[in-house]
């Protein structure tokens, strides 16, 4: 293992200890030996930096906690913190509720090219699929199969995009299958440290999920010369079954002052600007 990781995998978390049990769970046998983990926690309770402890007796990668208290919505706060905090060139990002395949962080690693942020997919998996999930289909790799009852929950409408879970290592076969996908999801990508850091982080005036931590970010990342590359049929993920939340009127409306202003560097993220309140 690399004294310095090539890779800083970053996963946003607010509670849920059991699922994040699953997730670092997963994390533990990727195939890409160099990388640490680091775990971005917008306030969660004692169970959390319990499962984070727990996982580190045994990893063979570092884990670090980050945590600040819960003060309602600042996830953009403590994923810049993680940014500050990472020592990898290549950054990845996922939530808390999101099972990252044996190769994803190989393929993130793979696909990366200079001035191009990684698009990446999700399975939405069941109510029925999630709850079957266990430490142990997770240690051997089960939960990455897709049966007749995964294809049957796909075909019903109960799992979403089940034919993003399977890996194509061809981009040939994934060009001739126009596999190709332009809008970035905050619990699949990947980018170069640097081209964060060129457009001052992730906004910390978003007070909400929903586009802060992902379409702002892509966004700005354009306007700096970043330009997008689709991981579809790459790097898998399968998103642990919840209900949905919305986006709030305000989210979308600083969204649009800033397609507006096309400023990539923001005025409150990594530095705060003068003009930033």
């Amino acid at each position: 293992m690399d004294l310095i990781p090539k890779i800083t995998l970053v996963i946003s978390v607010y509670n849920k200890p059991g699922v994040l049990r699953l997730v670092l769970a997963a994390c533990s046998r990727q195939s890409f030996p160099s990388f640490e983990i680091i775990v971005a926690d917008d306030g969660s309770g004692p169970e959390v930096r319990d499962v984070v402890t727990e996982a580190r007796a045994d990893s063979l990668h570092p884990i670090i906690h980050l945590w600040h208290e819960d003060r309602g919505w600042r996830k953009n706060v403590i994923l810049n913190n993680a940014i500050r905090t990472s020592r990898g060139e290549h950054l990845v990002f996922i939530d808390g509720d999101c099972l990252p395949s044996r190769h994803f962080l190989l393929d993130h690693w793979n696909e990366r090219e200079d001035h191009r942020v990684l698009l990446g997919r999700r399975v939405e998996t069941s109510e029925r699929w999630s709850k079957e999930l266990t430490i142990r289909r997770i240690e051997i790799g089960e939960f990455e199969k897709v049966g007749g009852r995964e294809i049957l929950d796909g075909l019903t409408g109960r799992s979403l995009r089940v034919e993003d879970g399977i890996r194509l290592p061809s981009r040939f076969v994934r060009r001739l299958l126009l596999r190709t996908v332009r809008g970035m999801l905050g619990s699949n990508f990947s980018v170069a440290r640097e081209d964060l850091v060129a457009i001052n982080g992730f906004d910390e005036l978003y007070d909400g999920p929903g586009c802060g931590e992902d379409s702002d970010i892509q966004f700005r990342l354009s306007l700096a010369g970043v330009s997008g590359k689709s991981l579809r049929n790459l790097a898998i993920q399968y998103h642990v079954w919840h209900p949905r939340t919305s986006v709030s009127d305000a989210c979308w409306d600083r969204f649009e002052m800033i397609k507006m202003t096309r400023e990539a560097r923001c005025l409150v993220g990594l530095e705060r600007r003068e003009g930033g309140s």
